[in-house]
């Protein structure tokens, strides 16, 4: 469903059998359980050209799912464990579930499973599983315990965000109801902004779920003990009392002492920033010593290595505030989720690889990897320096082509300023019947009378603007800036790839690890990178997938040490796993220093072509020799 509802348009049932792993007619079954998920409604279409989401796909992905599911049995019996500290009887819970014991057997296999993958948190109170006779029970923290309770949230909400149903599913039917949730919500962010806070949307939701499981395990006498006696600084003291006066006014529920600093210590680490009008200063007596050198001198690295603007005070300050918020949470493993982290990834490779330099430069500081939404998150500080940095070389410049009669030519400029300002930049007004066209050399022509030549470039619009005028140009625009883009990118392919570091299939059954030694040999033995970069390659594949799209892998180094820049490919058919999820090409990108400027380019370029479906599948299934390959990729790219 998830494909479906990212990619929005149709997709053959091959194609999603390939993305996700299974065989067409298992797709056909998926498709069946999804659209039983909401009765009536539209949550798949189907039609020749294969599947699509349907209006009601949203409801679907926030639908519980099939309660017999092998993974809803072991929800189901996490949250009993959970519930009961002297554990449950392993024959009465199979009975209660209407499965065999040998079933039930299997499920608690499968949550010994989801405790050693790290649900549990890694503070040394991590949960064990203890078997007696007939009866299993949870061995751990309670802190341990809440963090478990988390992660089964997040999983059935990885799609949709933050969900309450799910919350509730997790929790019980008693818990946090949406009359309460809204409100509490809504004064949570009143008060936070009364105390100076900037508020981030994206990781209260987050905090909202920590509320409502402990404002449950309170209620049943499962509180928080305090863990040291040093009192808390007064500006978690403020938020702890805030959020210990809506627990009550909200949930009827009263926070200890323990609760309170666990949980404003929740606020003061993932949702809230110092207000607009904080000083430098302010900012700074927040700051660890260590914290901001760390970040002070990573960013230095990274705007030598990436050619970017990012060494300016305030940027480095507010992004280390954030480092030391996730240091706060590396501590604890109490990660903070990102909604925007695949969209980032896949939009905007170059701002995430930057992301991911920063977050390996301060790997010894926070003394363990971050996952792919912690990067995002510092991909955000990364993208907004950037975008307030970036110069006005985007807006594309434009001649307004308007034969003279009164002022009608000023008028249309003035409208196209209006409407169309941030988009182009109109440097001249031909008013003559008859310009020479030629002549024009704009990277667009917006004209009100038929030109004798046809390019992208000229734009037929009316001398009074309209709303599909509008539309036009700005769709005209964006074809031109995606035509240079990739422009370059092909006038780079002749220069990067070979014959010789082409693979026209990959095994199936080949690892990410096989994949990047066996098209680094193929640069090794070119004299292009050494050993040691293929095992440097391999390590940052390790600190974030490199599959930037649902199609496209692209492995490499974080250091430009290779002598000239090169592309190694192979091509996956049927699609191979990597991270968590299936590519069908892998380029391996080695860098050399004197191409720096160059990486930008084909980084973000070739990224860009494999983010369309339909022209990946035409690259794959015609590219099974180097030349074919070629030839299709620049056909792709021509358009």
């Amino acid at each position: 469903m998830g494909v479906l509802v990212r990619g929005g348009g149709w997709v053959t049932a091959a194609e999603l059998a390939d993305i996700v792993g299974v065989t067409p007619r298992s797709i056909r079954t998926y498709v069946a359980a999804l659209a039983a998920r909401v009765p009536g409604g539209v949550v798949v279409e189907s039609g020749p050209l294969g599947y699509r989401a349907g209006t009601d796909a949203a409801a679907a992905l926030r639908t519980q799912t099939d309660a017999d599911s092998p993974r809803e049995r072991v929800h189901r019996l996490v949250r009993a464990l959970v519930a009961d500290p002297d554990g449950i009887d392993v024959f009465d819970e199979a009975e209660r579930f209407h499965v065999s014991p040998a079933t039930l057997e299997g499920d608690l296999g499968r949550v010994r499973a989801l405790l050693g993958g790290g649900a549990s948190g890694g503070d040394g109170g991590g949960l064990v599983l203890e078997r007696s006779g007939a009866r299993a029970r949870l061995r751990g923290t309670e802190m341990a315990q809440r963090r478990l309770l988390s992660h089964l949230v997040h999983e059935e909400t990885d799609e949709v965000g933050f969900d309450l149903v799910a919350v509730r599913r997790t929790l019980g039917e008693d818990s946090i109801g949406a009359a309460a949730f809204g409100p509490f919500k809504a004064d949570l962010v009143a008060g936070l902004g009364e105390l100076g806070y900037f508020v981030n949307e994206f990781g209260i939701g987050d905090v909202m779920l920590h509320i409502a499981i402990t404002a449950d395990r309170v209620a049943h006498g499962r509180a928080l003990d305090v863990t040291s006696e040093t009192p808390p600084p007064p500006a978690y003291e403020r938020v702890g009392q805030l959020v210990d006066r809506l627990c009550d006014e909200h949930l009827g529920v009263r926070l200890g002492a323990g609760d309170r600093r666990h949980l404003a210590a929740l606020v003061m680490s993932r949702v809230v920033a110092p207000g607009a009008d904080a000083a430098a200063s302010d900012v700074r007596s927040r700051l660890p010593a260590d914290v901001e050198a760390a970040v002070r001198d990573v960013v230095r690295r990274a705007s030598t290595a990436f050619l970017v603007d990012l060494d300016h005070d305030e940027f480095v300050l507010r992004l280390a505030l954030h480092v030391q918020n996730l240091r706060l949470r590396a501590r604890e493993q109490a990660w903070s989720r990102n909604p925007l982290t695949r969209s980032l990834k896949s939009t905007y490779p170059m701002i995430f690889e930057i992301a991911v330099f920063i977050a390996d430069g301060l790997s010894d500081l926070l003394g363990i990897p971050l996952m792919d939404d912690e990067i995002a998150y510092i991909a955000m500080h990364v993208g907004g320096r950037l975008e307030r940095s970036r110069h006005a070389g985007a807006v594309l410049t434009a001649t307004i082509v308007c034969p003279g009669y009164y002022e009608l030519h000023e008028l249309l400029r003035s409208s196209v300023d209006r409407s169309l300002g941030q988009a182009v930049d109109v440097v001249g007004v031909e008013t003559r019947a008859d310009p020479d066209w030629s002549a024009i050399d704009t990277d667009l022509v917006l004209t009100t009378i038929d030109p004798p030549i046809v390019s992208d470039r000229f734009v037929r619009i009316q001398p009074f603007l309209t709303e599909s005028d509008i539309e036009r140009v700005q769709a005209a625009a964006g074809r031109v800036r995606r035509g240079r883009r990739l422009a370059r990118l092909q006038g780079e392919l002749g220069r990067y790839f070979s014959p010789d570091a082409f693979i026209g299939r990959i095994d199936p059954a080949a690892t990410p690890d096989e994949v990047i030694r066996a098209l680094g040999a193929r640069l090794v033995a070119q004299g292009v990178i050494d050993d040691d970069y293929v095992e440097r390659t391999l390590e940052r594949e390790r600190l974030s997938s490199t599959a930037f799209t649902d199609a496209l892998a692209v492995p490499h180094a974080l250091g430009m040490t290779a002598t000239r820049t090169a592309i190694a490919v192979g091509v996956a058919d049927p699609a191979i796993a990597w991270g968590d999820g299936r590519v069908h090409v892998v380029a391996m990108v080695a860098f050399s220093a004197s191409d720096r400027e160059a990486f930008q380019t084909v980084f973000e370029q070739l990224v860009e072509v494999f983010s369309e479906r339909d022209s990946v599948q035409r690259i794959v299934r015609r590219g099974t020799t180097f030349g074919a390959f070629l030839d299709e990729l620049v056909a792709v790219i021509d358009g």
